[in-house]
């Protein structure tokens, strides 16, 4: 006979596909978790644009990890998150984790619809990943040998993908983070020099930075067929969040996790060996 206690809750990861979704899936799991992922190809479907849809991926699940794509600024955004605690209150959901970002006003404004929604909720607060480099859009640029973005020398604390997965988990699994926000860095500061010459060292390749206006790397960045989401979202982070706001390191993994955060050299040494990063001679 199954009793209350043996049912396993379900957790919706929502972006299940995506660069922290899958990682935060595939450790829920090994946890012997049971995990429901939420993305448009999946067979209990999850689009933000479809509500309909919202109830069935919602059907018997106690815990969401809230991914909005393409970022949290986005308009629309902060209704989306507000109209999915409205659903998930009404399907019995008892806890929420939202990946939200570092010195984005809209989605802080996100963060607070959260905060209201009288669920058990945890937010993790990050900004530029490490794996940009290996599995976003600046992958082709260190195949290329050159780092080119409007980047300057503002200096910006990246943080590893692998970290924020774990504050994820703890959050989603374990008691004890309710009510807090865990902003997330890497141990140390890095401009983009700094990390074409971590990139160097791993790689044993020269990978220089070269700065160029805003501008036209918009230009190209549209000219170059990428998705307009992409392109808003590039374009807002380079003219808005990365003007030294966010230049400061935080506690969040120690906080959460009892350990210090992954270096960027170390992910760097990790990617490298592995084919990521190979270049055919």
């Amino acid at each position: 006979m199954t009793t209350q206690t043996d049912i396993v809750p379900i957790t919706l990861v929502i972006g299940g596909t995506g660069k922290t979704g899958k990682r935060v899936a595939d450790r829920l799991i090994q946890k012997g978790q049971d995990v429901r992922i939420g993305s448009r190809s999946s067979l209990a479907s999850f689009d933000w644009n479809n509500e309909a849809d919202w109830d069935t991926a919602l059907d018997g699940v106690s815990n969401i990890y809230i991914t909005y794509a393409p970022d949290l600024a986005m308009p629309g955004a902060k209704d989306a998150i507000g109209a999915l605690i409205s659903r998930a209150r009404l399907n019995g959901v008892k806890r929420l984790v939202l990946l939200s970002g570092r010195g984005e006003e809209e989605a802080q404004a996100c963060e607070q619809v959260v905060a209201d929604s009288g669920l058990e909720w945890t937010v993790v607060r990050a900004s530029w990943f490490n794996q940009n480099f290996s599995e976003g859009a600046f992958i082709d640029m260190v195949l290329s040998g050159a780092i080119t973005l409007p980047a300057g020398d503002t200096p910006e604390p990246f943080v590893d993908v692998d970290d924020i997965a774990d504050v994820a988990v703890a959050a989603l699994s374990e008691d004890g983070h309710n009510g807090k926000i865990y902003e997330v860095t890497g141990p140390r500061l890095m401009t983009m020099a700094d990390i074409a010459a971590d990139l160097s060292a791993a790689t044993g390749r020269k990978i220089a930075f070269v700065d160029v206006p805003h501008d036209a790397f918009i230009e190209e960045l549209t000219k170059s067929g990428a998705p307009d989401d992409v392109v808003w979202m590039l374009d807002y982070l380079f003219s808005t969040v990365l003007d030294g706001r966010n230049a400061h390191l935080t506690d969040g993994v120690e906080r959460a996790l009892g350990r210090a955060p992954k270096d960027f050299a170390d992910y760097a040494r990790d990617v490298a060996a592995t084919a990521a990063w190979s270049v055919a001679a």
